[in-house]
């Protein structure tokens, strides 16, 4: 099959080595409006270009990646469900509730797949616990926690148009949440600080936030969230239910003594690097017609939805429905 790759900056360069390297892929055609940025990436990896949306359609491809800036993701997947490709789409599909809406109904209106980049899906580790609570193995779970812990911040621009630390970063705990459970949230309360640089909360964000979610069945979850873990880049999940726990991300690059014997994760690319890979070859097999659709447009926005809930828990020092930002 032949892709085109929109987007060749960091996250599209991840995708486009990828992409090139695995076997069912026969051709890949990237674009960017920086032509020159999308022309050194393709020598890289033995790509072709396309200098316009409309000159990647011509080029035939079977479906397309989006790896552009959040702004531009609705217009993208609605372009290329309206050209009746399959779509795989970094999160979030757009910044909005109402935006992501109106993408999936162009997706669902044309009747191809969209397959959105909650990439920890497929991490081993978190697979893990999905399938442990699932088969039974921890009993009645009652609790999850879910942490991402950044070593540095982003720079004052990113955060600027983030959509603040929720929608931003704990948007991928709250989907893992929802994942390793399969249930759904109903309610959040949430809660934020600002310990470190001012440009924080000049944009009306936080550098630390935690989150505690009522789950459909009673099950809590909390999950936490700093963009200042100066030990470095941890992302974990644990399960606890009646007849066990289990962890993911607790291995010897989890910048947590003990468990610290090699050095820390530089980074999200090296931490879900297999699962940056995973969720591609899935896809592909998706766009083959032989797989699944592991992580749909419904689910990201019921991410999202918790994301906004738990934004608005942070503002207004209240809990809130799920129900009411649905609405």
């Amino acid at each position: 099959m032949r892709i085109g790759l929109i987007g060749a900056g960091r996250i599209g360069a991840l995708h486009a080595s990828t992409l090139a390297s695995l076997p069912p892929v026969t051709g890949l055609v990237i674009t960017d409006v920086d032509r020159d940025l999308a022309r050194v990436l393709a020598e890289k990896v033995g790509a072709e270009t396309a200098d316009s949306l409309t000159d990647l359609r011509a080029a035939g491809v079977d479906a397309v990646v989006v790896s552009t800036p959040t702004s531009t993701h609705r217009a993208l997947v609605t372009y290329a469900a309206e050209a009746g490709l399959p779509v795989f789409c970094e999160k979030p599909v757009a910044p909005d509730v109402a935006g992501t809406r109106s993408a999936l109904a162009a997706v669902r209106a044309a009747g191809v797949p969209l397959q959105v980049g909650f990439q920890r899906r497929h991490d081993a580790g978190i697979v893990a616990v999905r399938d442990a609570i699932a088969g039974g193995t921890l009993g009645t779970v009652h609790l999850v926690r879910s942490a991402t812990h950044d070593p540095a911040p982003p720079p004052p621009g990113y955060v600027a148009t983030s959509g603040g630390i929720f929608r931003d970063c704990a948007v991928h705990d709250f989907d893992a949440v929802r994942f390793v459970t399969g249930r759904e949230v109903v309610e959040v309360s949430a809660t934020g600080a600002n310990r470190g640089d001012a440009f924080f909360a000049e944009h009306g964000d936080v550098d630390t936030a935690v989150a505690t979610l009522t789950l459909d069945d009673g099950t809590l979850a909390v999950c936490t969230a700093t963009r200042y873990n100066g030990a470095g880049y941890d992302v974990r999940l644990e399960a606890h239910g009646s007849a066990g726990s289990l962890a993911a991300g607790l291995d010897e690059h989890a910048p947590l003594p003990p468990f610290a014997t090699g050095a820390p994760y530089a980074g999200f690319g090296e931490r879900f690097r297999d699962a940056y890979v995973a969720e591609l070859v899935a896809f592909c097999a998706l766009v083959a017609g032989g797989g699944p659709n592991t992580c749909p447009g419904e689910d990201a926005l019921a991410a999202l939805l918790v994301a906004e809930a738990a934004d608005l828990s942070r503002r207004e020092g209240r809990p809130v429905r799920i129900a009411e930002v649905a609405a």
